[in-house]
């Protein structure tokens, strides 16, 4: 599902360098139409889940929306990235959780997206760091 986003997101850091010849990318505002946009496409997740009989139905749509939204701020090159993949782990935290209820042996994978949460964390405070460096608090010149 996502692995076409990641490609765009990689030609979109590809393209906006924070600096000619610096290995950092520029951090992008989201603008009021993108972030409806974003509202709309994510509000399709939960229709489209219930008619393929998806179990554990909001969970299920709280994942797969979180994990949209991730790798579309990750393309956008937004700062809040790193909180959409934190929110989609604590979503998989508790989906396993649940899972171990049945099979203990789930129970790794629940330290597994532990261990991602603290990560997705850590780089939300460096982005929102290079995000004040690069000075983006105003709306970014490029789209």
């Amino acid at each position: 599902m996502t692995a076409p986003m990641a490609v765009y997101a990689l030609a979109e850091w590809l393209r906006h360098p924070a600096e000619k010849g610096k290995p950092e990318v520029k951090v992008n505002r989201l603008r009021p139409r993108e972030i409806l946009f974003m509202c709309l496409l994510t509000a399709l997740f939960f229709f489209i889940l219930k008619a393929l009989g998806t179990a554990r139905l909001p969970l299920s749509t709280l994942s797969v929306t979180t994990s949209f939204l991730a790798v579309y701020l990750t393309a956008r090159r937004s700062a809040y990235f790193p909180l959409a993949y934190a929110a989609n782990d604590a979503v998989l935290i508790a989906l396993w959780i649940l899972a171990s209820v049945r099979d203990p042996a789930a129970l790794p994978t629940v330290l597994c997206f532990a261990v991602f949460l603290v990560n997705d964390l850590y780089g939300f405070f460096n982005w929102r760091r290079m995000k004040e460096r690069q000075g983006t608090k105003k709306e970014a010149e490029t789209p």
